[in-house]
């Protein structure tokens, strides 16, 4: 009985001290973890990030973080941990080369909802695609082009090219080419093209537009004319102008030449 009570003794006095520890490394490092958990969800609620993303990141970072606690508790009693590190480490790197198109989407997805190149209802011009968002999901963004076709782009897809947003900015200025003869005045031209843009309401007055002759082609005088409008009215102005300036060409006399290619296809057409 005495030999019992001697070795109670002594395996108190050699684990006693390590059990103590590895609690307060299990209680500590449990609520250090679920600190960084909150931490990490308010700074994503701030940023107004979807509550699913929110939610799943926030578990698994308390996972991640409550792994590495287990592991530390464990070898503080003794117990030889290498082998867990070393089936975790494997079934990550498992999991990540079976889904590593996933998780490049997920990752694409999170960094596009954090710092929001552009949100629904934007206007873009990315991932191969043109259209307006429709929505920005974990691993895809839906977006609906001008004829009315749905759109499915994988967020990584997305990510890994330049993005054009035309609904970030309040105005757009819409540049137009226009091509005159060599015959034509350059005043009179230029008054044509000015009483069309100051007719249209849409055409803001601040910034001024301006009406440039841009090129001296080999049968055309090319004018550029770059106007400021508000991007909703963008496509509107644009095609509008065109139409309005070659009907005041034709009722003012100003010819507009053919290109260079299109004049053979039409003396053949009328031979």
């Amino acid at each position: 009985m005495e030999n019992l009570v001697v070795k109670v003794q002594e395996w108190i006095a050699l684990y006693g001290f390590r059990i103590i520890a590895a609690l307060v490394i299990f209680i500590v490092g449990r609520w250090v973890a679920q600190a960084v958990q909150g931490l990490i969800v308010r700074i994503l609620a701030r940023k107004n990030v979807d509550t699913t993303i929110v939610s799943f990141v926030g578990h698994l970072s308390y996972l991640a973080l409550l792994t590495f606690v287990v592991i530390a508790a464990l070898a503080q009693l003794g117990i030889q941990t290498t082998s867990f590190i070393a089936v975790i480490g494997a079934a990550g790197l498992a999991i990540g080369l079976a889904l590593q198109g996933s998780l490049a989407n997920f990752a694409a997805g999170f960094l596009m909802i954090i710092f929001k190149p552009f949100k629904a209802g934007d206007y873009i011009d990315g991932g191969g695609a043109s259209g307006t968002v429709e929505k920005i999901e974990v691993f895809t963004t839906t977006i609906t082009t001008v004829d009315n076709k749905v759109v499915i782009i994988p967020n990584a897809k997305m990510m890994g090219d330049n993005i054009t947003n035309y609904s970030t900015k309040e105005l757009r200025r819409v540049d137009l080419d226009f091509s005159v003869s060599y015959r034509d005045s350059i005043d009179e031209v230029r008054t044509c093209i000015r009483d069309v843009i100051s007719g249209d309401a849409r055409i803001l007055k601040d910034p001024e537009p301006a009406i440039l002759v841009k090129e001296l082609a080999d049968s055309s005088v090319v004018f550029q004319v770059r106007s400021w409008v508000k991007s909703a009215d963008y496509w509107g102005v644009y095609f509008h102008a065109i139409e309005a300036v070659k009907k005041r060409f034709d009722a003012q006399g100003i010819t507009i030449p053919f290109p260079q290619r299109d004049v053979h296809m039409y003396e053949h057409k009328t031979a």
